[in-house]
């Protein structure tokens, strides 16, 4: 059921007013899952009422936007004291959240009432605005729409991507001074308090322009001791005027070895009369402070600058206050960057790399910095265990940002190959802070520093723009094939005015052609059967066919991940996804992690103890049982198996080469050629299975068997699919790796099988007696080797 919501005041049919009380119905009335208003601002300011009359104060949260055209699809509002960013906050998870509808309603479908807080106070500074505030006039709209606000002016909160309409014009009032003999500030507009050397600043303290709070918290510092710099500023999604800005010192951070992350900071944020009031403020320093240090030229060559640029520090985007070497420093309107990391998820996140260093010595992360304000932007880590994965199995490695899919509250990617039991595997993780070629390449360049310099043989991508550029700069040799879901959905949207009969016809033929000649031959044919050469679409699609089309990717390895469906990602959604909340995602991450690697462990297991049956008497098969892995085993066995089922041919002999042409009994059109060298066993066949995923065909063991070769070729037997595959880096020691990048993965192969040693040895009393004793003889051997 979802019911009409009148937040503030509601008009009955006849156009005749009905004032709601606060405290009985109306927007003082209990949220709940399925009500409904015209706008999202109805059911922010139904929040605000009710939130005053139940005691806390409300705020704007995160908003969620549609990957489809942008618009936002869903908002939430939280009490203020949700999160910890300032020392006021107290993670309180109170919050609703709305969705729009197809009708453009907006219906409210999440909540949480309960707060970990005292509630009360509020209720009184809200009642207090209320009752002090005039209705505005309003036109009696129809009975389903909302009338109209009790309130004046909206509530004074955060709100992240909306502003007021109307053109504000900042007010021109003279800069305050500060006197070098008295301190004293001089100020025009005797509505802005006067600031004296010495005062501190509060918050409500207000100025007539960013210039003046810039000066003011300038003097300030050099008061107290310490120097400033400008920090971050917020943008209205409105009209992108900066609504907001920090100052914060010049210690803040750890981007550069003299910073400390002093969280010392003043934040003022732009009124709708045009000035400025301080809203935010932590004094607190974690550094020795030096009173009185003045830097007047300095501050001169800053006035002179914001002079220059005519609009002040109103429209400058970053300026480098109190540094040492300020004269050398020109203001100049810098484009920063948009980041799409809440600010909260950068201390969670580094404070976790940190303490994972402690505990892993191969452990990797990086942080990109924004080259204009040297904000943090996209970060990037992975353990040791990721990193010697990549060693074996990052040839073939998927850039999974299904985040993009929908909503999300944070933009997480993840770098997954394939391992020997044709497992995803974690080969690092990230957080993206935009979605430009910029951003891209310094994350493929991270993630190839990060894994001493082996770029993968193929990468399976979105078709995006900014990834295709950042690809074939960072891995210019690796083929780039289309992630299959974003595929499907651009099908969906330009193939849905066309007939059923060609969809059909379409489907055929890209997923039943054989080979490149075939698939050009029927696209042409049915392009040109259905008149549509003109085809925008279409015609783009065709000339990126080696990115997409199977008959063009099976020549490229990619280590067996589908051609026709979407793989499985690394984390479910119901350990980790894109819209994980702050407070569960580090749990949530290292809980998937560690379940998908004890299930590689299971396999592990599985593969040198279980023993599957043979079903032929070829001595092949008992070959590839010894070498591979269970689960590549069973694969290799069904096509040896299914090899029965085709007649082969012989076509042509010259020399040591042979053709043969290898068809499927009962099936004329399945049919296959394969080429055979006589001196070095040397095959290959036209279904290109074995460059696809590295496993010989049954047409390929067909001519094998017809040939009576008794043993595969160890060029056909890839190290990556046998059991021992997690060991392959040592015949690598000499490819390129760091001495500190190979003893980080060293340590790491010897303490998994370290772990797997203790496990099986400590079954039972008779198996530690063994373990105990080969780990005493083979002690003796190292000692003896040192």
């Amino acid at each position: 059921m979802v019911t009409k919501a009148y937040p503030l005041r509601m008009l009955n049919h006849n156009n005749t007013e009905e004032h709601v009380n606060n405290n009985s119905g109306g927007g003082g009335a209990e949220p709940y899952v399925g009500l409904e208003f015209d706008t999202a601002e109805e059911a922010r300011e139904y929040y605000n009422v009710y939130a005053a009359r139940t005691g806390f104060k409300a705020r704007t949260g995160q908003l969620y936007r549609s990957r489809t055209d942008g618009t936002v699809s869903s908002r939430r509002f939280v009490c203020s004291k949700e999160g910890f960013q300032l020392n006021s906050r107290t993670g309180c998870t109170a919050f609703i959240r709305v969705q729009r509808r197809d009708t453009g309603k907006w219906v409210l479908d999440q909540i949480q009432k309960e707060h970990n807080h005292e509630l009360g106070v509020e209720a009184e500074e809200m009642a207090t605005t209320t009752t002090t505030t005039t209705p505005r006039p309003v036109r009696a709209p129809a009975p389903t729409k909302l009338a109209a606000s009790v309130n004046q002016h909206r509530p004074k909160m955060k709100v992240v991507d909306e502003s007021d309409r109307e053109q504000r014009s900042s007010s021109k009032s003279s800069i305050k001074r500060f006197k070098s003999g008295e301190g004293e500030v001089s100020n025009n507009d005797h509505h802005h308090p006067k600031a004296v050397s010495g005062s501190e600043p509060y918050a409500g303290l207000e100025f007539g322009s960013a210039n003046e709070a810039c000066q003011f918290y300038q003097a300030y510092a050099e008061v107290v001791g310490f120097r400033v710099r400008i920090g971050q500023l917020f943008r209205s999604k409105v009209d992108n005027s900066i609504t907001s800005r920090r100052f914060v010192c010049s210690r803040e951070g750890f981007q550069h070895p003299s910073r400390m992350g002093c969280g010392a900071y003043m934040r003022i944020k732009r009124q709708d009369s045009g000035g400025w009031i301080v809203d935010r403020l932590n004094k607190d320093h974690n550094h020795d402070l030096e009173p009185g240090k003045k830097n007047q030229d300095g501050l001169k060559k800053i006035t002179d600058d914001v002079t220059l640029t005519g609009g002040g520090l109103d429209s400058v985007e970053l300026i480098e206050l109190n540094n040492s070497n300020s004269h050398h420093h020109v203001i100049k309107k810098a484009t920063s960057r948009e980041n799409r990391i809440g600010k909260e998820w950068y201390p969670l996140l580094l404070d976790y790399f940190q303490s994972k260093q402690t505990e892993d010595m191969g452990f990797f992360y990086a942080v990109e910095l924004d080259v204009h304000n040297g904000s943090c932007l996209s970060l990037f880590w992975a353990d040791s265990r990721a990193r010697f994965a990549c060693s074996q199995f990052g040839d073939a490695v998927v850039f999974d940002t299904s985040y993009r899919k929908g909503n999300y509250s944070v933009p997480f990617a993840t770098f997954i190959g394939f391992n020997h039991h044709r497992q995803p595997v974690l080969l690092g993780c990230a957080v993206v802070a935009d979605e430009t070629k910029e951003s891209f390449v310094w994350l493929f360049q991270t993630w190839l520093r990060a894994m001493s310099g082996r770029p993968p043989r193929s990468v399976v991508a979105d078709q995006d723009l900014p990834i295709k550029q950042a690809l074939s700069q960072v891995f210019p040799l690796a083929h780039h094939r289309y992630s299959s879901w974003q595929m499907r959905e651009k099908e969906r949207e330009n193939l849905r005015p066309f007939p059923s009969e060609f969809k059909y016809e379409y489907e055929k033929c890209i997923y039943q052609t054989q080979t490149v000649l075939e698939f050009d031959s029927v696209w042409n044919t049915l392009i040109n059967k259905y008149g549509l050469r003109d085809d925008v679409w279409l015609r783009e699609v065709y000339e990126q066919r080696e990115h997409w089309v199977p008959a063009y990717l099976r020549g490229s390895f990619f280590a067996g991940i589908p051609i026709n469906g979407a793989f499985e990602p690394f984390f479910s959604a119901s350990s980790l996804d894109a819209l994980t909340p702050l407070r569960e995602f580090i749990g949530r991450y290292e809980q998937g992690l560690e379940q998908r690697r004890e299930e590689e462990r299971k396999e592990d297991f599985n593969s040198y103890n279980l023993q599957p049956f043979l079903q032929t008497k070829e001595p092949v098969e008992e070959q590839c049982r010894r070498l591979y892995t269970l689960t590549v085993f069973r694969i290799f066995q069904n096509e040896l198996v299914q090899s029965y089922s085709y007649l082969c041919l012989k076509t042509y002999e010259e020399g040591a080469m042979s053709r043969f042409l290898v068809r499927k009994c009962g099936n004329e059109s399945e049919k296959h050629a394969v080429t055979f060298n006589a001196t070095n066993l040397n095959s290959s066949c036209s279904c290109q299975m074995f460059e696809h995923e590295g496993l010989l065909c049954r047409h390929v063991l067909k001519v094998f068997n017809l040939l009576e070769v008794k043993e595969l070729p160890s060029r056909y037997i890839l190290h990556r699919w046998t059991k021992n595959a997690e060991f392959g880096f040592v015949r690598d020691m000499e490819s390129g790796v760091s001495s500190q990048d190979l003893k980080a993965l060293m340590v790491w192969s010897l303490r998994e099988a370290a772990s797997k040693y203790i496990e099986f040895g400590t079954s039972s009393l008779e198996k530690y007696k063994l373990a105990y004793e080969i780990m005493r003889e083979g002690g003796k051997k190292l000692c003896w080797q040192r």
